[in-house]
């Protein structure tokens, strides 16, 4: 790895985690009942979709090729 390429993603990574946890706080703040109304279904659907995105987040940096996405082969 190059210290140019670990420069370009620090400051990268830097930027969108900052970003995207803003973002996730905003959304934490629909959850004021005194000026929102939403049902447990509702509020389930917006974690849920957080959770799998965290969880495709998660597999791509654990992935051997480094974020691509790698399935085996299976032959039905």
């Amino acid at each position: 790895m190059s210290i140019e390429n670990n420069n370009k993603f620090k400051k990268l990574a830097n930027a969108r985690v900052n970003k995207a946890i803003k973002l996730i706080k905003l959304i934490g703040n629909l959850s004021n009942k005194s000026h929102y109304s939403y049902s447990k279904k509702q509020s389930k659907q917006i974690i849920d979709a957080l959770q799998q995105e965290i969880n495709f987040v998660k597999n791509k940096f654990n992935s051997p090729a480094g974020g691509r996405e790698v399935k085996d082969f299976e032959i039905d």
